[in-house]
């Protein structure tokens, strides 16, 4: 069983004895990780931004609070 996946996977694997065909895949893969971290700063961001706004209505509701009791 082990020798046959093995073998199997050996059609899967594909090491080009010319290097140049790694270039484009190396590209596409730096366009890939760029974007993914752009998308990351940008969640994070995001995510900061709403955290203030929510930490302000929650200071909004508070007083408001405190005046309805007091």
């Amino acid at each position: 069983m082990l020798t046959n996946l093995m073998l199997g996977f050996g059609n899967f694997l594909y090491f080009p004895e010319d290097k140049s065909e790694y270039i484009p895949a190396a590209i596409s893969m730096s366009v890939f990780v760029l974007m993914a971290v752009a998308a990351f700063y940008f969640i994070k961001r995001v995510s900061k931004k709403e955290e203030q706004k929510t930490k302000q209505f929650e200071e909004q509701i508070s007083k408001m609070n405190k005046q309805n009791k007091g």
